[in-house]
């Protein structure tokens, strides 16, 4: 079996390397770097299939150094061993680029034993990782290395990777192709910004073919569409996609953007994540709506509960229903810093003694000064409020909770100003 298309069609130069322009477009860094033939220490960071690989196989054969490949799943301190012994053979003459593949894998006694050889300039690294190497690679490493995020590939330029793919497929085999309007565009759309995955895309559209009377090979898009579904879905529960998609998916709701928010719910849901969208879903309720309105608490609970009972897909409904409900609701998050404070106080050691008024009743020592609780029932007298300390001495006027301007919280206000007959009360 012949190699992949994906490898038969990786590109010969920088400018035909699709997508990456903020790295690899005229007058960038990283493009200035390689042609000028200085290759430093790097790592390359992003998703898979992207041109990471592609990008350290040209740098590889313009500067002309033996490239050695490892994945940091399977290699062991055995193979980095053996890339070192071909550095004094001829065929490492101009030293050795090794190319380390998901290196958030390695561990620290393997990047130590590479260390050595990086610092004297035996061995230039050019690392790669799906993960942010800024919590994954070990200081050490990451202190002699320059980063450089790959983004994902845009449809426009994935569908000319495309292009070129079905016209490779043709000139090989020989064969001509008839593509139904829209297969390429499809195929683009489909991959999530995956080149790699394109070009396997295309490969199966190449065998799923119809062979017409004259000859040639029909690719129709019914075809191309059941070969690219749901590929463009990019998730990692352990990875940095994950976290990025439930952050995106909170801050639309917190935002009150209904339509981010039900785009990113329906991300999630596709990828199966229920439990992750129920927890961020209740936290959103409590932290950013809140005591602008405190009846979602429990509405939103109820739309949990009943999710996680009729599971997916139907649990989409009673979440569609709570997640449009938390955008579209006024926001405070008056108890959020309210709490963040207190608790910063506590963690300080701000725990002052509890006034006697408030503790539980118990026997007064010989010791005591003034014996009796003294303890104000707030329900015996007028409109069920007294004036009395409650907070310890040492924190007596302390502000945590600030009214909010929205309309229930400032309804408090209104009330309370009245009972308490102070018009500056809460400021």
């Amino acid at each position: 079996m012949g190699a992949p298309l994906a490898d038969r069609i990786r590109p010969d130069s920088l400018d035909t390397i699709v997508g990456q322009e903020h790295l690899l477009g005229e007058g960038r860094a990283l493009r200035k770097i390689l042609e000028s033939g200085n290759i430093p220490n790097m790592i390359f960071y992003g998703p898979s299939g992207v041109g990471k690989t592609t990008v350290a196989n040209w740098i590889a054969r313009k500067t002309n150094r033996k490239l050695c490949k490892l994945n940091g799943t399977t290699a062991s301190t055995g193979d980095i061993r053996e890339i070192i012994g071909k550095l004094d053979g001829l065929e490492a003459v101009n030293g050795v680029l090794l190319y380390l593949d998901e290196i958030q894998y390695f561990n620290k006694k393997q990047q130590q034993t590479l260390l050595e050889y990086i610092e004297d300039g035996s061995i230039t690294l050019i690392a790669s990782t799906t993960e942010n190497p800024y919590f994954y690679v070990y200081g050490a490493i990451l202190s002699r290395c320059t980063v450089f995020e790959f983004k994902t590939v845009p449809p426009q330029a994935v569908q000319k990777a495309v292009h070129r793919a079905f016209a490779l497929e043709e000139q090989e085999n020989g064969v001509p192709l008839l593509l139904e309007e829209g297969v390429e565009e499809q195929i683009a759309s489909s991959c999530g910004g995956d080149v790699r995955k394109a070009m396997n895309a295309v490969e199966l559209c190449i065998f799923s073919g119809e062979s017409q009377p004259d000859g040639s090979l029909k690719i129709s898009l019914e075809s191309a569409r059941e070969l690219t579904q749901k590929s463009a879905m990019r998730y990692d529960r352990e990875g940095d996609q994950h976290y990025d998609l439930l952050s995106a998916f909170q801050k639309s709701m917190r935002g009150s953007d209904p339509d981010a928010s039900i785009y990113y719910l329906a991300r999630l849901l596709c990828a199966g994540d229920l439990p992750s969208v129920c927890r961020r879903l209740m936290v959103c309720a409590c932290e950013d709506v809140g005591l602008a309105y405190p009846m979602i608490i429990p509405i939103v609970k109820a739309a949990v509960d009943a999710a996680l009972q009729v599971g997916l897909p139907e649990a989409q409904l009673p979440l569609a229903d709570a997640v449009l409900l938390v955008a579209n609701s006024p926001k405070s998050n008056s108890a959020h810093d309210a709490i963040l404070q207190a608790m910063d106080d506590v963690r300080s050691g701000k725990v002052g003694d509890i006034p006697r008024a408030l503790q539980n009743t118990h026997y007064d020592g010989a010791d005591a000064l003034r014996k009796g609780q003294f303890y104000k029932y707030p329900h015996q007298y007028p409109q069920h409020w007294v004036e009395q300390t409650y907070l310890p001495e040492s924190l007596v006027g302390t502000k945590y909770y600030h009214w909010g301007e929205n309309k229930n919280e400032q309804a408090f206000r209104t009330y309370w100003e009245h009972i308490k007959g102070e018009k500056s009360f809460g400021k």
